[in-house]
């Protein structure tokens, strides 16, 4: 009897102590539980903030669309965009035509020369959002919207290398150099937009120079004009200059001659590298030691290939 009554208190005893034991448990979880909950929250504060800040192009562009490759919209008062992890669309160092008035109408870009089949890359990270042919204007082009809220144009390609709604990176290749559309002579087209309004690329991009001119171009509503017309005159084409404080800074950069960039191929349905090569003026050889294939590889459709 002594001894059941030994068994019954401590069976009680056990099962009063696991409430206890499951508020330990949870006591001990509790603190992890707010840690865990603070740095999900410190992980999506930063997420957003990262998003925000690599991409304020969502805060510019109420949607998205195939349609047009520009459609002007209200302009903010001001803009900081940035132009880190910048590439030259080109190597060229010689510009044939300035932004602004030409030929009795408004020349919305730069032109810059380069040959049939030189490489063209995207300026900055972004998503491509027209790929596109027009006969009678940009020939064959395409509009990137950027992260930093800008939009390019690249015009009078001889071929695009992209698709519609891809995602570039900067410096990557995304159509060759050409003479379609209203052009009288192989040059790329170059075209710097916000909110559809074009701005002068010189603010920007110095070709010359090969680089930006600062880390960051403040867009103002009010005085954007007015600067574009000065750029012009430290960046633009040599004979528009106007000053002899701008035509020494203009002479201060360097004369390079113009090096040929290298040249790529999209692989089409059907297309071997045979027939790549005689479409090219190359050799089979060539091109598989350019782009590391051997004669065993498969060639995918949209596949790009290097071929001098």
């Amino acid at each position: 009897m002594q001894k059941l009554k030994q068994i019954a208190m401590l069976a009680i005893a056990s099962i009063c102590s696991l409430p206890t034991m499951g508020q330990d448990l949870l006591a001990r979880q509790a603190p992890i539980d707010r840690k865990m909950k603070a740095v999900d929250s410190v992980a999506l504060q930063r997420l957003i903030f990262t998003e925000n800040y690599d991409s304020p192009a969502d805060d510019l562009y109420e949607d998205w669309s195939n349609r047009y490759a520009h459609q002007e919209t209200a302009l903010p008062d001001s803009f900081r965009i940035s132009l880190k992890g910048f590439c030259m669309p080109t190597d060229s160092r010689v510009l044939t035509s300035n932004f602004g008035a030409r030929w009795g109408r408004q020349h919305k870009g730069l032109d810059i020369k380069v040959y049939t089949g030189d490489t063209i890359r995207a300026a900055f990270s972004g998503k491509v959002r027209i790929v596109r042919y027009e006969r009678r204007g940009y020939g064959k082009y395409v509009v990137i919207r950027h992260y930093n809220g800008l939009e390019t144009i690249y015009g009078h390609m001889s071929e695009q290398l992209v698709e519609e709604d891809q995602e570039v990176r900067a410096g990557e290749p995304i159509g060759l150099g050409g003479n379609t559309g209203r052009s009288t002579g192989s040059h790329l087209h170059f075209e710097t937009r916000l909110c559809g309004v074009a701005l002068n690329p010189a603010l920007m991009f110095d070709f010359r120079n090969q680089d930006v001119v600062d880390d960051y171009y403040m867009f103002r509503k009010d005085t954007y004009q007015q600067e574009g017309l000065l750029a012009n005159r430290l960046r633009g084409v040599g004979n528009d200059l106007g000053g002899n404080e701008e035509m020494e800074m203009a002479s201060a950069a360097p004369v390079v001659r113009y090096a040929r960039a290298s040249r790529f191929h999209k692989v089409r349905k059907g297309e071997s590298l045979y027939s790549i090569a005689r479409k090219r003026g190359t050799t089979v050889d060539a091109i598989m030691k350019l782009n590391h294939l051997k004669k065993s590889s498969r060639l995918k459709p949209g596949q790009i290939l290097k071929y001098n």
